[in-house]
């Protein structure tokens, strides 16, 4: 199943600043473009930090003169975290979260900016129609990973939380499926009320089968 990558939801005009910038004039071009930071980049195009307005504010001189003498190199938060165009949305998410970003620069493998993906792209496959993760879950993990009959599983999904019922053939396939449907991007939370015909975890030297996937 493919998953979504930054590159499908990333905003591609990228706003860029240098290290010699001075902070009146980052300050400016922010307020400008309607942003709360951008990548600086250095004289070969390349991603060397990232500022945004909490570093602005935290380090603005109150006199005039002293700001135009503050370079945003001496302010900049080094070095930068940045994500790439094929990391997928789940991951830049988690990046974002862990680091406490609101935004993240998107390379190329030669550092140079492609990109910005903030928290409200990622936000929009959580936003997902509860219509699509049914169609996804339905196709993705019961027809295609798990070879189940569409018939004899429901799937149903309210708000992002997505309910599983039904018979599978195997009790070791119940955690394969909540475990799958999971991975599903704008899927929330999985209650599963599967049942089974043959608990073939009762025996620990009987080879568990695998869950296969096909190509269709």
């Amino acid at each position: 199943m493919k998953r979504p990558t930054v590159e499908t939801v990333m905003t591609s005009d990228v706003v860029t600043v240098s290290p010699e910038d001075s902070l009146k004039d980052v300050i400016t071009t922010l307020a400008d473009q309607e942003i709360s930071g951008a990548p600086v980049v250095d004289g070969e195009g390349r991603v060397v930090g990232v500022v945004t307005e909490a570093d602005l504010l935290r380090n603005a001189p109150a006199g005039r003169e002293r700001a135009d003498a503050t370079m945003v190199g001496e302010v900049m938060s080094t070095p930068a975290i940045t994500t790439t165009p094929g990391t997928t949305i789940a991951e830049a998410a988690r990046t974002m979260s862990r680091y406490g970003y609101k935004r993240l620069p998107v390379v190329e493998p030669d550092g140079r900016p492609v990109g910005i993906v903030s928290r409200a792209d990622v936000l929009q496959v959580f936003l997902k129609p509860d219509a699509q993760i049914q169609q996804e879950v339905t196709h993705e993990i019961v027809i295609r990973s798990l070879w189940l009959d569409p018939a004899e599983i429901e799937v149903e999904v309210h708000d992002g939380v997505v309910t599983l019922r039904g018979r599978v053939p195997l009790a070791s396939l119940v955690p394969i499926a909540e475990r799958l449907t999971a991975s599903v991007d704008g899927v929330i939370q999985v209650i599963n009320k599967l049942d089974y015909d043959e608990d073939d975890t009762a025996h620990p030297h009987r080879p568990r089968p695998l869950a296969t996937h096909r190509s269709v």
